[in-house]
């Protein structure tokens, strides 16, 4: 018989897929969804696959090692728009992998600053940089988490400057651990008229009046705000209004777990009266 009446040769469906390295079960998938019009079928019932069911196969396998949904090898192949789907898939994976990079940057930043001072912005965290060892306490890092979900990355670093303060100066780190142990002595069994709630707010007025002085007085607020400059001249978008992502403070105030005793509240507000004089 000449060459060219010889029928062309075809597979059963497991060679099909293990030449083109796949899996029947995933040539049955492509047949439901439409991707591939089922092919003949043999004597026998079963499907038979040529030469150019191999190639269509190939194709969509590449196709979808490539990150391209069935779907949209589907549609694409339909509608002769090929290039098009390629090119929406180069800006997606184009964002994925700016979201891996920073991802990676960030798990980089937790490994070489430690895991709880890792958490907070590069801003944050450069503020605190350079402070004696041991100086700064985890409740330090944690409560500066919170400030920057509700003030962002530049309330928390003008915030910071407490922290630097008291890791700085162990007196006032002493002071500031006494006053804190006034104020949670004012539970619910404390009358707001108990002396010792105006003793308390006392105690936190002249501990604040205190700490200001020594951040004005050391440099540490010009080093802030050289810092903040900086940044805010690096982050052009991110300076100003706080971003979307950062929560207001009435807002915190309402999602934020806190046990506050009339006492304890009594205390804040002499502490307010006594700002404000």
């Amino acid at each position: 018989m000449h060459p060219s009446l010889i029928p062309p040769r075809l597979v059963r469906i497991g060679d099909a897929a293990a030449f083109v390295g796949t899996t029947p079960r995933a040539i049955r998938h492509y047949h439901a969804i439409g991707l591939m019009p089922e092919p003949e079928r043999g004597a026998d019932g079963r499907r038979r696959y040529g030469y150019e069911e191999l190639i269509r196969l190939l194709w969509v396998r590449r196709m979808a090692d490539a990150g391209v949904a069935l779907e949209s090898i589907r549609d694409a192949a339909a509608a002769d728009d090929l290039a098009a789907t390629l090119e929406r898939l180069g800006r997606s994976l184009a964002a994925q992998e700016a979201e891996l990079r920073r991802q990676r940057s960030a798990v980089e930043r937790m490994r070489a600053r430690g895991a709880r001072l890792g958490l907070l912005s590069d801003l944050v965290a450069e503020r605190l940089e350079g402070l004696p060892e041991g100086s700064i306490r985890e409740a330090d890092l944690d409560g500066l988490l919170v400030m920057e979900r509700i003030f962002g990355p530049v309330g928390a670093a003008a915030n910071a400057s407490r922290t630097v303060a008291m890791a700085t100066d162990p007196a006032l780190r002493e002071e500031s651990d006494r006053v804190e142990t006034a104020e949670g002595a004012l539970d619910d069994t404390v009358p707001v008229d108990d002396p010792r709630v105006a003793q308390a707010a006392a105690q936190r007025h002249a501990f604040e009046t205190r700490l200001l002085d020594v951040i004005e007085r050391s440099g540490i607020a010009a080093q802030e705000q050289a810092l903040i400059d900086a940044w805010e001249a690096e982050h052009p978008d991110d300076a100003g209004e706080p971003s979307e992502r950062v929560m207001s403070a009435v807002e915190a105030v309402g999602k934020t777990p806190y046990d506050l005793s009339p006492a304890r509240v009594r205390c804040m507000e002499l502490v307010e009266e006594l700002a404000a004089r």
